[in-house]
């Protein structure tokens, strides 16, 4: 499969799985530590789990042989879902890191782009140290304490995280296709030679073994030393509650309804709704109250350039943002009551400064929603003065201030969150509307749209149709930027159409194939395809297994 998986370490030295072409996973020690060193003890064995915590943020040539600066693990993936689902928009044409290229529905369907082959390499590596983890920590030679378990439970949640990950980009659509039959991608176990490479296993194979990894690591977390509280970066240590998260999302997304509701109550136990200042706080911190996981980036490892902030914040010091800034969906902005906060974090009266704007209006001689000039001026200072971003920034109407950087105007780190306790609540609804428990679905929904919303009342939303409609709206609403909409278009089998209903605000010349999809179930091109790299190296897949 790969040429060589790293087992990655807190210090950064790695455990090198080195092979050739075909079989890879052929242990050799490194110039930092062996193997057999790093798997020894429970402690040991934290470093690696607290490398992957890392890894999840790192640049990918720190982690991956052939890796790129161009991607930054999280920092791309999260907001990837949402700039391919065409939610997250681009103002206008600016490229780097082959952002623009995402949106335009070129990168992921090509077997060479580094898209394919990193977010491949960087799951399997994830896999692999699990692995690693796994076979050790359970073959008997270790006393099984509570510091030991706690490991295990990571891991375990490491490699079903990854498993779903995988599924769910290079799979089609559990719920849009026959899991049985269609194929999904490999499952490994082995984390030590002798190594054979392995063909793709089916979907419903990779379900299976996502669900079998999350419930170990729940079974194990139940006797394990508790996740320390109290600091930013504790929220990147795996614990039960994303555990039970991870098994809402494996749950959803393959239609076990009641499975999916009762984790997802267990997932948000411990994490209360945030109230309107923090919503409106930036995102930007694990340290809020409704983070269950995320990545605490620390100054030391910034991506500088390459961070989910540089992708998709409006006030983050670079070219990606200052040339095109990302606005929302006017679709879905326009549909949010008055009454509902979160609304203010999008500004659809805008000035649009932007003379090179795709949609033909930049510049005060051509914004339709200002004839005074003065007034317009106002705005602009207004806005530039309020969230704190720079006078070389361009603003564009539906821009976002949803995430906000600590440090407005500059390329400081921020952290990335990965699971918050909203998601929870929105996955009980659906998953509760599925079976038509109408009363059920509406109570999940209850506190999460009376929290935002001060006019919210559910009972409007009183079918299985109606709540669906408005489930989307909210999960829409507010999991806005987190990367969300590329998974949730598949399970709902629903298309792209920026030109539906008034239109998105997308340009049709910049967004190209991006512009217009046909939903997922009669249309492939939503699959990602596999690395070639993958197809060169691995005997067990050829040509006739790409998608």
């Amino acid at each position: 499969m790969l040429k060589k998986i790293n087992l990655v370490l807190l210090t950064l030295a790695f455990l090198s799985l080195s092979s050739c072409e075909d079989d890879f996973l052929e242990t050799k020690p490194t110039d930092a530590i062996s193997s057999a060193d790093a798997l020894a003890t429970a402690n040991n064995m934290a470093l690696i789990i607290d490398g992957l915590h890392r890894g999840l943020y790192s640049q990918s040539q720190t982690i991956l042989p052939g890796g790129d600066t161009s991607r930054a693990g999280e920092h791309f993936w999260v907001p990837m879902g949402d700039n391919i689902a065409g939610t997250l928009i681009h103002s206008a044409n600016a490229n780097n890191l082959g952002w623009r290229s995402t949106a335009q529905w070129v990168d992921h369907t090509q077997e060479t782009s580094l898209t394919n082959e990193i977010l491949w390499y960087h799951r399997y590596n994830i896999i692999a140290s699990a692995n690693a983890i796994i076979n050790k920590a359970t073959d008997g030679s270790l006393t099984m304490d509570a510091k030991l378990k706690e490991i295990i439970g990571q891991a375990y949640t490491y490699r079903a995280y990854a498993y779903l990950s995988l599924v769910q980009h290079y799979g089609r659509g559990y719920l849009i296709g026959d899991p049985a039959t269609d194929p999904g991608v490999p499952i490994l176990f082995a984390s030590e030679a002798p190594f054979e490479s392995a063909p793709r296993s089916t979907v419903q194979q990779v379900y299976d073994q996502a669900m079998d990894d999350i419930d170990e690591a729940i079974s194990y977390f139940g006797e394990a030393t508790p996740r320390p509280t109290g600091n930013a970066a504790d929220k990147a240590e795996l614990n039960i509650d994303v555990a039970y998260g991870i098994k809402a999302r494996i749950a959803l997304n393959s239609g076990q309804w009641r499975m999916a509701a009762d984790a997802a109550k267990l997932a948000r136990a411990n994490y209360p709704l945030m109230d309107e200042a923090d919503w409106k706080s930036g995102f930007n911190t694990t340290l809020l109250p409704e983070v269950i996981w995320g990545s605490h980036v620390i100054s030391t490892e910034t991506t500088f350039f390459r961070s989910y902030f540089y992708l998709m914040c409006n006030t983050f010091n670079g070219s990606q943002n200052r040339n095109n800034p990302k606005i929302a969906d006017r679709r879905l902005v326009d549909a949010i009551p008055d009454t509902d906060y979160r609304k203010d974090v999008f500004l659809p009266e805008a000035p649009n400064t932007n003379t090179s704007a795709s949609n033909g209006q930049g510049g005060f001689a051509n914004d339709p929603n200002y004839t005074d000039i003065d007034a317009w001026n106002a705005a602009v200072s207004d806005i530039k003065s309020t969230y704190g971003i720079t006078s070389r920034h361009n603003l564009h109407p539906y821009m976002h201030v949803k995430m906000l950087q600590k440090n407005p105007g500059t390329i400081d780190p921020d952290d990335i969150i990965y699971m918050r306790s909203s998601e929870m609540y929105l996955i009980e609804a659906e998953a509760e509307a599925m079976l038509d428990n109408i009363t059920a679905a509406q109570n999940a929904l209850r506190p999460l749209g009376e929290a935002r919303d001060s006019a919210y009342d559910v009972t409007v939303y009183n079918s299985k149709a109606l709540l669906m409609d408005h489930i989307k709206f909210q999960r829409g609403v507010e999991l806005w930027g987190e990367g969300f909409g590329y998974t949730d278009k598949i399970r709902w089998d629903e298309g792209i159409d920026h030109a539906a209903n008034g239109g998105s605000g997308a340009s049709a010349i910049l967004y190209q194939d991006g512009f217009f999809q046909e939903r997922p179930s009669v249309n492939d091109a939503w699959i990602f395809k596999i690395p070639q790299r993958e197809i060169d190296a691995n005997p067990n897949i050829g040509p006739g297994d790409q998608n």
